[in-house]
C-alpha cells in the first residue's frame, strides 16, 4: 500500500525526522488560508498523487507570494499528472500541499528497502540526490551505497555512521544524521515497511537536515497491526477493478496485454502469463480466484475480466486441490450465460473432482474449449484471438 506524499511526512513527524511545515487542501479557495500558515518567504505547492516524476511532470512549483500560491494550486488541482510511473493516462491532482520552501545547499537520497534476495532490510544513500537519482543508480551504481542490516541486531550506530562517511555528510551533521537514521529505521520496522525513502534529504542554508520528500511502501499484509496507516488508503489511486476485486476476496492486478487469465494460486498465475508469453501472447490481468472460490466468486471474476476493454480472451487454469473443479465449472457456465460472453473462452481444469468439472463445461452446450494441459490451452487462446 503506497501513501501520498503529505501523510509520509506526518508518520515521519512522529518519529522525530524533520520535515517542511506544510498544509494539504484540496479546494482552490483554501490556498490563500493556507499560505498565510507558511512561514518562510518561499512556498512550494505540491500536486499529490501516487507517483514520482512529480517534479519534471510539472507537478511542483515554487511561489514566491500569496498570489503565486492560489494561481499554482488552481493550476494543479483537477489536473492530470502524467509521469514515467503514471503511465500515459496519468492520474488526477485531488490534493496539493503548500509547505515551506528552503535555500538548499546539498541533496542527498536515503532510503531502507526490503531485499527479497537477501531477506535483509537495506540502507541505501547517495550524495546525489533529487529528481535524477534513478538514472544515477542505473548508469553509476558506485554512487549509492549500501548497508545490508543483520535483522537479529538491527541497525547500528557505525553503519549509520559509515554511510555518512560514503555520501560526505559535512562533519558537523554526522551525529544529527545518524539519529535520522536510526529514527527511520524504528519507523520501517515498527510501521512493516517495504520501502521507507527520503528524496532529496536536503542541507539547508541553516545547516539543518530536513526530509524534503518522502515515499513509503507498506506491507498490506501487516496493515491489522497498524490501522492507523490503513486509515491513509486512497482508494481514488487505486485500480478500481483491484479495490472491486478486493471486496470479493479476489486478487487482480491490471496488465497491459489482451489474455484475460483467472487462475487459483499466485504460483500457477504466474506460470500461466509465463506460458502465455512463452507463446507469443500477453496477459491482461494476473486474477487469483483463491483456494475457497464459490460460483457466485467466478461469476464476479468474469465481470472483472471482461470490464476490461482490452480483453479479447479469457484462460480459465485451474488445479483444484481444496478448490474443487466442479464448483469452478459451474461458475464458469452461470458466468458465461450471465454476462453474456461475446469473447473465446478456453478452460484448462486439473485437480479435485476435474472430470466431473469437466463433463459439466461439455453438457452446457456453450461455446467453451475445454484443454487438457496448460501447454495445450495457452496455444489455443492465442490461435482463437488471432
Amino acid at each position: 500500500m503506497n501513501v501520498h506524499e503529505y501523510q509520509a511526512k506526518s508518520i515521519l513527524k512522529n518519529y522525530n525526522v524533520p520535515v517542511p511545515n506544510g498544509v494539504v487542501i484540496y479546494n482552490a479557495e483554501d490556498a490563500e488560508k493556507a499560505a498565510w500558515q507558511i512561514k518562510t518567504d518561499l512556498a512550494v505547492v505540491k500536486a499529490q498523487i501516487h507517483s514520482g516524476g512529480r517534479g519534471k511532470a510539472g507537478g511542483i512549483k515554487l511561489a514566491k507570494s500569496i498570489d503565486d500560491v492560489k494561481f499554482h494550486t488552481k493550476e494543479l488541482l483537477g489536473k492530470t499528472l502524467v509521469t514515467k510511473q503514471t503511465g500515459p493516462s496519468g492520474k488526477k491532482v485531488n490534493a496539493v500541499l503548500i509547505e515551506e520552501g528552503y535555500n538548499i545547499l546539498k541533496e542527498y537520497y536515503l532510503a531502507f528497502v526490503l531485499d527479497r534476495e537477501s531477506s535483509q532490510v537495506v540502507l541505501m544513500a547517495s550524495e546525489y540526490g533529487g529528481m535524477d537519482i534513478e538514472e544515477i543508480a542505473a548508469k553509476s551504481p558506485d554512487k549509492i551505497h549500501k548497508e545490508n542490516i543483520n535483522p537479529l541486531i538491527g541497525l547500528s550506530e557505525f553503519q549509520a555512521r559509515r554511510i555518512c562517511f560514503d555520501i560526505n555528510m559535512p562533519m558537523e551533521l554526522i551525529n544529527n544524521a545518524v539519529d535520522l537514521m536510526m529514527d527511520l529505521y524504528k519507523c520501517f520496522m515498527e510501521k512493516d515497511c517495504t520501502l521507507a525513502e527520503i528524496n532529496p534529504l536536503i542541507v539547508t542554508e541553516e545547516k539543518q537536515l530536513i526530509a524534503l520528500d518522502a515515499k513509503f511502501n507498506f506491507d498490506e499484509n501487516s496493515l491489522f497491526r497498524n490501522k492507523d496507516i490503513l486509515e491513509f488508503r486512497d482508494p481514488k489511486e487505486e485500480n478500481e477493478k483491484e479495490l472491486e476485486a478486493a471486496k470479493h476476496g479476489l486478487s487482480y492486478i491490471s496488465l497491459d496485454g489482451n489474455i484475460g487469465c483467472m487462475v487459483n494460486g499466485a504460483g500457477l498465475a504466474m506460470s500461466t502469463m509465463d506460458i502465455i508469453k512463452y507463446y507469443g501472447g500477453e496477459p491482461a490481468n494476473f486474477l487469483d480466484v483463491g483456494g475457497s472460490a464459490t460460483e457466485e466468486n467466478v461469476t464476479k471474476a468474469f465481470e472483472i475480466i471482461l470490464s476490461d476493454k482490452k480483453v479479447e480472451g479469457i484462460f480459465v487454469n485451474i488445479f483444484g486441490g481444496i478448490m474443487k473443479c466442479d464448483v469452478i465449472a459451474k461458475g464458469i457456465v452461470n458466468a458465461v450465460k450471465t454476462v453474456d460472453l461475446k469473447v473465446p473462452l478456453v478452460v484448462r481444469l486439473e485437480g479435485t473432482n476435474s472430470k466431473l468439472g469437466m463433463e459439466i463445461i461439455q453438457k452446457s452446450n456453450l461455446d467453451i474449449y475445454a484443454v487438457e494441459t496448460m501447454d495445450e490451452g495457452a496455444r489455443k487462446i492465442i490461435e482463437l484471438i488471432n
